[in-house]
């Protein structure tokens, strides 16, 4: 299914402004993936502010405008629960941030048609996770783990969702999009309600 989260996320991107660019089409099961396999998408924002605001850590849909480029990563452990020894474990959430990962992203953000410029050459490195440990003190270890090891900043699949769902208009057709389509025919039929955001009621 990894496949399909890294597609929600890149609707989510595209919705919001970015081009995407999606390094794979194919899932890694069988071998140790090469370095050019760990990061799942970069995104490029052309109308975000050059002078990079400070942002938080937790990002949100208001946020994101203000990232020009970034390297992006999909863990869609939806069933499993987030937690600091997730991290501590051999999950090899990680593996994107080895030295030579990074180096190769550069190459990767050399687009020909666009002018990045000399001072553009800096990348976020964004995680996309299902969320954050609500309670203390797993949020703020989590967090710390996570810094520490180099992540600039996690966006929640809940933020994702939420952000797809306000931005889809019902009179709208979205053809190209079989997910941004499902989800207009969701609100045409009241199956999805808002501002409340029950499924199903």
């Amino acid at each position: 299914m990894s496949g399909f989260d890294e597609n929600i996320v890149r609707e989510y991107f595209e919705l919001n402004g970015f081009f995407v660019r999606q390094l794979r089409k194919y899932q890694v099961q069988s071998r140790k993936k090469r370095f050019d396999e760990e990061i799942d998408m970069l995104i490029y924002n052309p109308k975000a502010d050059k002078k990079m605001k400070p942002l938080g850590f937790q990002l949100f849909s208001n946020d994101i405008v203000n990232i020009h480029q970034a390297i992006v990563v999909v863990k869609a452990w939806h069933s499993s629960r987030f937690t600091p020894a997730i991290l501590r474990s051999g999950t090899k959430v990680f593996d994107f941030l080895k030295k030579d990962v990074l180096n190769k992203v550069n190459d990767y953000f050399d687009f020909n048609e666009i002018d990045l410029g000399k001072n553009d050459a800096v990348f976020k490195k964004i995680l996309i996770i299902p969320s954050l440990p609500s309670g203390e003190p797993h949020r703020s270890e989590s967090i710390t783990l996570l810094k520490e090891q180099g992540i600039d900043g996690i966006i929640s699949f809940a933020t994702i969702l939420e952000s797809l769902i306000n931005n889809i208009e019902i009179n709208h057709s979205y053809q190209k999009s079989d997910l941004l389509q499902l989800i207009r025919i969701l609100k045409i039929y009241d199956m999805i309600k808002e501002p409340q955001m029950t499924f199903f009621d």
